[in-house]
């Protein structure tokens, strides 16, 4: 997977090469969330939040629910990660809170400062689950700094593990302390700190030294600058995270996403002439209806995202192919996910009509399911085109919300199964008609739902 970086300090979308230099800024964080979550997760890091300087919550809290976030900077509370989990963060990152004792604070490392905090690592997996928690080992080699686990222990030039923006070398070696954490994290992110932000190319030593040192996700940032070193690091098992190539244009996401992807695990070979490898491709609809499987190879990956519409390709034509592209029923990309081998994918769309080519709703259904956005939909199609006798276009403010007081009180006399089945009906209906009157729609409902029940 690629994951885009945003970083956000004073309130703005920053790139900072080493960590101090401002290279460039952007007032834009919503629209680049909504753009980069096609491609992957997005991680999102509050930098003021991370040097103790205030906060940008307010800032990162509506990208939580335009796409599937990771987030970290300055988070020292399993509370603190329980509410942006509960606001739609779907990963946590932990930094320097994971390696600092803070009854030993400023004495350094001969003091005893630093050491992996398990008690606090332990209290986040419990309270948010080990499966959304990120370590963030940031490491650069030790300059001097003897490392705990002894010389070379990490075997890839003793790298050692920095905190507090990098500035702070803590005498941990970062195999060692990532060998110890592992039964408390899901996944770890470790940046090669003297590479970050300055387009130098990647060392690929110490990320091979930690690929085979844990099982658990890791992702990989700091200097990629290529292609080439995607494919590499994607071949180790890798994500990558990006940065300042994104932002530079020195590489494009959809190229990026088209060399994460394993093409020579598990693919299948193009019938008769053709040699190009191809994945798995099942599309779903918002509402996670499976629509329609094919095959993609990687210029019809590329087209995806290039047209907007999903592409495929063809085996019985060997060529590409747009769904839609003769009967207009086409499929918007929303978002594509590689599975964990990056041998399949999974794409979100919205479809413009009926997907098989039966006619039928799916290729697995012949009708779409009813659901509470179904008939959210359906409702808006009503205000939008009012059809002659349509009861629901002449349900103005005033009438619905009438209803809606009406419709609660009977549900809460019905008796009997089917009189509250019946009545639940209509005050469903009607209080969708009210949402949708005041732009309100049913996924932001349930995404506070969703909210209540993470917290």
């Amino acid at each position: 997977m690629v994951v885009s970086s945003i970083d956000i300090q004073g309130g703005m979308v920053v790139q900072l090469r080493q960590g101090a230099e401002l290279v460039l800024r952007r007032d834009d964080p919503a629209a680049l969330a909504q753009e980069f979550d096609r491609y992957g997760e997005v991680a999102v890091i509050d930098l003021d939040a991370a040097m103790g300087k205030g906060s940008n919550l307010g800032l990162i809290r509506p990208l939580l629910r335009k796409a599937e976030c990771r987030v970290g900077g300055g988070i020292r509370t399993a509370e603190q990660a329980a509410e942006l989990v509960s606001l739609g963060a779907k990963r946590i990152i932990i930094g320097s809170a994971a390696f600092r004792d803070p009854a030993k604070r400023g004495l350094g490392p001969a003091g005893g400062e630093f050491a992996l905090q398990i008690p606090f690592l332990e209290a986040l997996a419990t309270r948010i689950g080990r499966e959304r928690l990120i370590l963030a080992v940031d490491a650069r080699p030790p300059e001097g700094l003897p490392l705990r686990g002894g010389p070379g222990a990490s075997g890839a030039g003793s790298y050692g593990i920095t905190v507090d923006g990098w500035k702070t070398p803590t005498g941990l070696d970062l195999i060692e302390t990532a060998r110890a954490a592992e039964p408390y994290v899901g996944a770890f992110l470790f940046t090669c700190v003297n590479r970050e932000g300055t387009m130098t190319g990647i060392d690929l030593e110490p990320v091979k030294a930690l690929r085979g040192a844990v099982s658990s996700g890791l992702t990989v940032a700091g200097g990629v600058s290529t292609l080439e070193e995607i494919e590499a690091l994607a071949a180790l098992g890798c994500d990558i995270q990006l940065g300042m190539a994104l932002y530079t244009g020195a590489v494009s996401l959809a190229d990026a996403f088209v060399r994460s992807l394993n093409w020579a695990h598990g693919a299948l070979p193009t019938p008769g002439a053709g040699s190009a490898a191809l994945l798995p491709v099942i599309a779903q609809s918002p509402d996670g209806q499976v629509l329609m499987t094919g095959f993609a190879d990687r210029e019809a990956v590329a087209e995806t995202f290039k047209r907007g519409m999903l592409c495929f390709h063809s085996r019985s034509r060997d060529a590409l192919w747009m769904k839609g592209e003769s009967s207009g029923n086409t499929l918007a990309i929303r978002r594509i996910r590689a599975d964990c081998d990056r041998d399949a994918l999974l794409a979100t769309v919205e479809p413009a009509g009926p997907v098989c080519h039966t006619g039928a709703w799916s290729c697995f259904a012949a009708d779409r399911r009813y659901t509470w956005e179904f008939l959210q939909a359906i409702i808006a199609e009503r205000f939008r085109n009012p059809r002659p006798g349509s009861y629901t276009a002449t349900l103005d403010d005033g009438l619905v919300r009438e209803k809606v007081r009406e419709e609660a009180e009977e549900l809460c006399t019905a008796s009997g199964r089917e009189e509250l089945i019946w009545e639940a009906a209509d005050l469903l209906y009607f209080a969708t008609v009210l949402l949708t009157r005041a732009g309100v729609t049913v996924g932001e409902v349930l995404d506070e739902l969703e909210r209540r029940h993470r917290k």
